[in-house]
C-alpha cells in the first residue's frame, strides 16, 4: 500500500463524512452507519430523490460540498468507474464498493478499468459488504449487523461477505476492532489490511479468511511483520484451486496440492491455520482477552469428575499437558478441599465447596501454584435463563479463580462443556474480568493449544527469519528424462545414487557379471514413470542367466501395458542394503508459491499411507529435522525395536544440499522426485528418481 493510498485507508476507517451513492442500498447503509453510532457529516447523491433516509441528497458527485473520506457505493456496475473517476477528482479518501458484477461475472476489462479510475484512493470491493469500525464507531456496511467491542479487539479480514455478516451475528462475544469484507480485492487485498491492521495498537489478534492469495511474497512479509510485532494471525482457508501445468505425472499431486503449499506458507510464517468457523472465533477470542500461553502446560479445574476426564482425554490428543501435582504443595492443597476430593490436575474440587468463594479461591491460588502451568482452564456449565439461583454460585467461582489467575499471571480461559451453556451476560462478566469466556471442551484446548504452539513459533522463527520466497519462476513444456539421467544429475550434485550400468539386453550378462550381485533390473524409457506397474522393475537378481531371463520377461510385459514404453535398454544396479526407513522427497515449483519441497513416507505405498509434509524453499537444514519428525515414519528412524537411530542433522543437510543444488538449476531442471530415498543411520541414497526438464 502507497503511503497516499495509506493514509486515504485511514480516512476510510475513521472517517468525518460519508457519502452515500445509490438508492434502497444506501438507505440500509445509512442506517447501518447509525446503527453503529456514526456522528459525523453524511451526504448522499441521487438525482431522483430530495433524501435517503433522511440524508439530503445532491444530484451529482460534482455537487457535493466536501471531499468526503468516506463513501458507499451501491450503483449499477456500467457507472461505476466514471463514478470513481468523479470522486478521485473531487480528493475522496476511499470507497467502500458494493456494486457487483465484475470479475466474478466474467468482466475483467471492466475491473481493470474500475483499478485505473480508483487512482490513489483506498477501494475495497467490488461486491463486498464493506467496512465496519467497532473502535470508532463507524460502518459503511450493505445489511444489517451485530458484533460487539470494549475497545479492543480482532481485526478480521474476510473473502465472503456472508460469512463476514455472520461473525457479527455470532453468540460468541468475541471483541471485534474492525470487519473487512474483502469482496474481489481489485484494490486492496488481504495483504494490504493485514499489513495495515498491525499497527494498530487496539489490535490484539488478526483474523483471515481466505479463498486465495494475490500475491503470496507481500503476504509472507505481513505475516512476518505482524509476527515480530507480537500480533496473532488466524487464519480459516477454505477452497480449493489447480496447481496448473507446473505439476507432472509425478505422485506430487497427491501429496502436496494447493491446500498444502497454504499450510506450508502459514507454518513458515507462524500463523495459527483452523479447520472451522467456530474454532476460528474462539481462538481469535482467546488470544483477544488473555493473550497467548508460554507453553502447552495446563491446570485444570471442575466441579465434576466427568468434566476433568474430557479435559484429560482431550488434552492427550492434542499435546497438552496436565502436569502432576508437586509432592511438596500436594499435603496443603489436600487440606484445602472436601475429603471426597482426589488431588490430581485437572482438579474436581468437588461440590461441597462449590459457589463458596471464600473456599474455592484458596483451592485455585494453591494449586496454580502447585503445577507449572502455562494457562489455566475452569470447566463450568450455565444454567439456562430462569434459573438464577444457582447461576449464582458459578459466578461465584468464575471470580474466585479469575482473581487467582490474575494474581499468577496465567492466561485464563472458563469454559462451556456445551458450547451454548454460556449465556451473553456471562461471557461479557467473564471478559471484564480477564478471563476468556470459552465455548466447548475440544475448541477451548485447540485454542490454547495453537496458541502456546504460536508463542514457540514466534521464538523459533524470529531467531531465524525465512528468506523471502521467490515465485515467477520459469514455466513451459517440460520433458521426463531416463533414470539414468536423472541420476547421473544426482550423483553430480553429490547426492548418492546406487552404483549402476547402463546396458543393452544383448551386453546384459556380462554387465551384470561386471557389477556382482545381487542387482536390480530397471527398463530405460521415457514413458514409464513408475515402472512397478509396469512389470518393468525386477530386485535380487542372483546371477546372470536371471538377469537374462528377467530382460526377456520384462520386454514382455512392458509390451502388454504399454507398446510404445518397450526398449531394449536396461539398467542394472547394485542392490542398496536394507534402510532404516524409506522416504518420498520432492522438488517442484508453483508460480505462486515459488519451490516446495514434499517429504514423505516413500515406497511403494505412498499414495495410500499419504504421509507427508510440505515446506516452501528457502529453508534450513533445521526446517527439513524438524519436519522430517512430523512424519509417522520417524518411529524407524529412532531406533524401531533397539535398531540403530538415523542421525537427522546429517540426514537433513544431505536433502538441504540437494535443495539447494534444485535453485541453482532452476531453469533447467522443472521436478525431481526421489521415491525411494533410503534412509541409513548416517547417509541417504536415492534408489529411484523421476526428473522433469523444461523444454
Amino acid at each position: 500500500m502507497t503511503p497516499l493510498r495509506r493514509a486515504n485507508f485511514q480516512r476510510l476507517l475513521k472517517p468525518r463524512h460519508i457519502v452515500f451513492i445509490g438508492g434502497r442500498y444506501a438507505i440500509i447503509a445509512i442506517d447501518e452507519a447509525r446503527r453503529r453510532g456514526f456522528d459525523g457529516e453524511m451526504w448522499a447523491v441521487n438525482p431522483k430523490r430530495s433524501d435517503l433516509a433522511g440524508v439530503p441528497c445532491v444530484a451529482s458527485i460534482e455537487d457535493l460540498p466536501i471531499a468526503p473520506d468516506a463513501v458507499y457505493l451501491a450503483i449499477p456496475a456500467g457507472d461505476v468507474v466514471e463514478a470513481l473517476r468523479s470522486l478521485a477528482l473531487l480528493g475522496a479518501g476511499g470507497v467502500v464498493c458494493f456494486s457487483a458484477g465484475f470479475k466474478e461475472a466474467g468482466n475483467t476489462q471492466d475491473e481493470k478499468d474500475l483499478v485505473v479510475a480508483t487512482g490513489d484512493m483506498a477501494l475495497i470491493g467490488p461486491n463486498c459488504y464493506g467496512l465496519i469500525n467497532y473502535i470508532d464507531n463507524s460502518a459503511l456496511w450493505s445489511f444489517e449487523h451485530g458484533g460487539w467491542s470494549p475497545g479492543y479487539g480482532a481485526a478480521i479480514i474476510t473473502q465472503s461477505g456472508m460469512f463476514s455478516s455472520d461473525i457479527t451475528m455470532s453468540q460468541r462475544s468475541l471483541p471485534l476492532a474492525y470487519m473487512v469484507s474483502a469482496g474481489n480485492q481489485a484494490v486492496l487485498g488481504q495483504e494490504d489490511f493485514l499489513e495495515f491492521f498491525v499497527d494498530d495498537p487496539l489490535v490484539r489478534a488478526i483474523g483471515l479468511h481466505i479463498e486465495g492469495l494475490q500475491d503470496v511474497p507481500r503476504f509472507e512479509r505481513a505475516a512476518l511483520k505482524a509476527l515480530s510485532k507480537g500480533i496473532p494471525v488466524v487464519v480459516l482457508k477454505t477452497g480449493s484451486s489447480t496447481i496448473g501445468s507446473e505439476l507432472t505425472i509425478s505422485h506430487t499431486g497427491s501429496l502436496s496440492g494447493s491446500a498444502e503449499l497454504y499450510e506450508a506458507l502459514f507454518a513458515r510464517t507462524g500463523i495459527i491455520s483452523v479447520s472451522n468457523p467456530s474454532q476460528f472465533l474462539e481462538t481469535l477470542k482467546f488470544l483477544c482477552v488473555v493473550g497467548a500461553p508460554k507453553s502447552k502446560n495446563l491446570v485444570g479445574f471442575t466441579c465434576s469428575g466427568g468434566g476433568a476426564t474430557m479435559l484429560a482425554d482431550y488434552a492427550e490428543k492434542i499435546d497438552l499437558s496436565f502436569l502432576p501435582v508437586d509432592p511438596v504443595q500436594e499435603i496443603e492443597l489436600a487440606a484445602l478441599l472436601p475429603k471426597i476430593a482426589t488431588v490430581s490436575n485437572p482438579l474436581d474440587y468437588t461440590t461441597p465447596i462449590w459457589g463458596q468463594e471464600d473456599l474455592t479461591y484458596p483451592v485455585f491460588s494453591k494449586a496454580i501454584l502447585a503445577v507449572e502451568a502455562g494457562s489455566a482452564v475452569l470447566v463450568q456449565d450455565y444454567p439456562a435463563e430462569g434459573l438464577d439461583n444457582s447461576k449464582v454460585f458459578y459466578q461465584r467461582d468464575a471470580i474466585a479463580f479469575a482473581r487467582a489467575t490474575k494474581e499468577s499471571g496465567l492466561p485464563a480461559a472458563i469454559c462451556a462443556t456445551i458450547p451454548e451453556n454460556m449465556d451473553i451476560e456471562t461471557r461479557q462478566l467473564l471478559i471484564s474480568k480477564g478471563v476468556a469466556p470459552m465455548q466447548g471442551i475440544h475448541e477451548t484446548l485447540n485454542a490454547i493449544s495453537a496458541s502456546a504452539e504460536w508463542s514457540q513459533n514466534r521464538v523459533r522463527i524470529l531467531l531465524d527469519i525465512p528468506r523471502p520466497l521467490s515465485p515467477n519462476l520459469r514455466v513451459g513444456q517440460q520433458v521426463m528424462v531416463s533414470e539414468p539421467e536423472g541420476k547421473s544429475w544426482l550423483l553430480a550434485n553429490d547426492f548418492a545414487v546406487p552404483q549402476g550400468k547402463v546396458t543393452s539386453g544383448q551386453n546384459l550378462g556380462a554387465v551384470a557379471s561386471e557389477l556382482g550381485y545381487p542387482l536390480a533390473l530397471k527398463m530405460v524409457s521415457p514413458y514409464l514413470p513408475h515402472k512397478t506397474e509396469a512389470g518393468a522393475v525386477v530386485l535380487n537378481l542372483s546371477d546372470a542367466a536371471s538377469a537374462i531371463q528377467a530382460s526377456i520377461k520384462m520386454q514382455a510385459d512392458v509390451v502388454s501395458y504399454n507398446p510404445q514404453a518397450a526398449t531394449d535398454q536396461f539398467l542394472l544396479e547394485a542392490m542398496s542394503p536394507k534402510p532404516l526407513a524409506e522416504l518420498i522427497v520432492t522438488l517442484r515449483r508453483d508460480p505462486q508459491f515459488g519451490i516446495a519441497l514434499v517429504l514423505g513416507s516413500g515406497g511403494i505405498l505412498v499414495e495410500l499411507v499419504g504421509d507427508a509434509v510440505t515446506l516452501l524453499l528457502p529453508l534450513s537444514p533445521h526446517d527439513i529435522t524438524r519436519a522430517i519428525k512430523k512424519l509417522r515414519v520417524i518411529g524407524l528412524l529412532n531406533g524401531f525395536r533397539g535398531g540403530p537411530q538415523a542421525d537427522l542433522e546429517k540426514i537433513s543437510l544431505q536433502i538441504h544440499r540437494l535443495c539447494i543444488a534444485y535453485t541453482k538449476h532452476q531453469d533447467e531442471i522443472a521436478e525431481i522426485e526421489i521415491n525411494p530415498l533410503f534412509i541409513y543411520s548416517d547417509q541417504v541414497c536415492a534408489v529411484d528418481v523421476l526428473v522433469h526438464k523444461f523444454n
